[in-house]
């Protein structure tokens, strides 16, 4: 909300200062007070067609088309500095207020600037080398190459930094969760407006960075000012079996080791924090600045989920698994010794599980590969336990004695607009939901439960939630261990690997077969 008092506030005092500098320029000060109008006049003066305005509708576009038309409104006043420009655009209302008050308007820049280019055409056409020397010596629009430089690494920055909030952004593949689809190293480019381009809630950023300041271990961004949520319409929407992109759900409240970042609520409640542990530690982030994760969505809203003996159940019926999915199996032979190099040429990871042990995680091609080898050899799945009563979602032990990651639930995944039934035990899936994901006010004290500061026994979900899961379903940190994927987490689809090295490290070799493959289809 304060951000949108800030853009109100900011859109006022920018009519006002219009409304002072446009009868300077030949035009009625009323116009600088209509919407709409106020942009068409200026286009106007600066040399624009009128409707050259229009193109400040478009989001993203028109960041750009704003700066130019605050850049060539201070060379309309003969103002043609790097300082002139930079201050036209960060502080448009007071500069335009300074125009008014000191500057002389010489009439629009562009229009002048196509006359000038016009007669060095027509000089080099005629080779008129006095002429020609003489218009150069006199360019009012000439630059030095540090400017040129300054202003050419600034456009870069901003529009590599608008292309990467917006619409495509390049993503790696840290892990091995969503193997054998997605393996570790590859580098896959994302695409923002699928789903529809999600507006970033945090607005004071470092550009190209996205949570974290390398070498220094500090975040990149202010907190404030922010923007609410807001998410313009996709050309698709999540699907059943996509691979998505997106924010990690219990991101905003995390413990950031040289190794690895761990989310403080999953620590708390299975009991693993640092002995030394204390709230310094703590890293709190906005939503668009979670970590961001890539998993398969598996549960749609308003499904009932089940897995049964490793089995997904969609309301009761199987569903279509992927092609590569792995499970963890235990490899031992009396006699047969295995060879890392036939290994690798099946798409093993030898750095996976703990392969010196005889564990891999291995898809069912890969069993058969092995078993194949000889009759000695047992290839048997390994059966996965929590390692804490409250390690698997929704981390209440009442609910979830006997589960497991290959025999879990059921679980509803809540819909947007339906409303389910709420008390001390059944709002354990819901809790997270209701207080942080929704921001209500959620306290539970004497076998009730208040919302808001009322009593209630039902709960109705405003969004859409997603269940998300690894294709490696033995080493995937997924929906079964902290919950539901929120519609605003949703960052995007994946489009195609454009690079897949080995364990991250194009130097330990490229797997050329994978360079420029589609990285969104699903091999049932």
């Amino acid at each position: 909300m304060s951000i949108l008092i800030y853009l109100v506030v900011f859109y006022l005092l920018l009519s006002v200062s219009l409304y002072l500098l446009f009868p300077k320029m030949g035009k009625a000060p009323i116009n600088g007070l209509i919407p709409g109008i106020n942009f068409s006049t200026w286009a106007e003066l600066v040399g624009r067609k009128p409707a050259y305005a229009l193109w400040l509708l478009f989001p993203v576009v028109n960041l750009f088309i704003y700066a130019g038309l605050c850049v060539d409104m201070a060379r309309s006043h003969g103002r043609m500095s790097f300082l002139d420009a930079f201050l036209s655009v960060v502080g448009t209302p007071v500069y335009f207020y300074y125009l008014a008050r000191q500057a002389t308007y010489g009439g629009p820049v562009l229009e002048q600037e196509r006359a000038y280019h016009q007669k060095v055409k027509e000089a080099q056409e005629k080779n008129d080398q006095y002429q020609l020397k003489k218009l150069e010596h006199n360019n009012p629009y000439q630059k030095g190459w540090f400017r040129e430089w300054a202003e050419a690494i600034i456009f870069a920055v901003f529009a590599a930094a608008f292309i990467r909030m917006f619409l495509i952004e390049a993503y790696v593949i840290p892990t091995s969760s969503m193997e054998g689809s997605l393996l570790t190293g590859d580098f896959l480019f994302v695409s923002k407006a699928n789903y529809g381009i999600r507006t970033p809630q945090t607005i004071a950023m470092i550009p190209l960075l996205h949570n974290r300041m390398p070498g220094i271990n500090r975040e990149s961004y202010l907190t404030r000012p922010s923007l609410p949520y807001f998410r313009l319409p996709g050309w698709n929407k999540v699907e059943r079996f996509d691979p998505v992109v997106f924010n990690y759900p219990e991101g905003d409240s995390v413990i950031i080791t040289p190794n690895r970042t761990f989310s403080y609520p999953d620590m708390r409640r299975t009991q693993s924090l640092p002995p030394n542990f204390s709230p310094k530690m703590l890293t709190t982030r906005p939503m668009d600045k979670k970590d961001h994760y890539i998993k398969r969505c598996i549960g749609m809203p308003g499904d009932s989920l089940q897995i049964i003996d490793r089995q997904v159940y969609i309301d009761g019926q199987p569903i279509q698994n992927p092609k590569y999915m792995q499970f963890l199996y235990q490899v031992s032979s009396t006699t047969t010794q295995l060879n890392p190099r036939k290994l690798d040429e099946w798409g093993i990871n030898l750095n996976d599980a703990n392969a010196q042990a005889g564990y891999f995680n291995l898809n069912q091609d890969q069993v058969e590969k092995l078993r194949s080898l000889g009759p000695d050899i047992k290839v048997e799945v390994v059966s996965r336990q929590p390692h804490h009563p409250n390690y698997l979602f929704p981390n209440d032990a009442r609910l979830t004695e006997g589960w497991t990651v290959d025999n879990y639930g059921p679980i509803y995944i809540p819909k947007k607009g339906v409303t389910v039934s709420i008390n001390p035990v059944s709002i354990a899936p819901y809790r997270r939901i209701i207080d942080v994901y929704e921001d209500n006010t959620l306290e539970e004290r004497d076998g009730k439960i208040f919302i808001n500061g009322q009593e209630a026994t039902t709960y109705t979900f405003k969004m859409d939630y997603y269940w998300m899961m690894g294709d490696n379903r033995h080493n995937s940190e997924d929906s079964r261990i902290w919950g539901f994927v929120p519609e605003d987490h949703v960052v995007g689809k994946p489009l195609f690997i454009w690079l897949s090295a080995r364990e991250g490290n194009p130097f330990k070799g490229i797997r050329w077969n994978r360079v420029f493959s589609n990285a969104n289809k699903f091999e049932g």
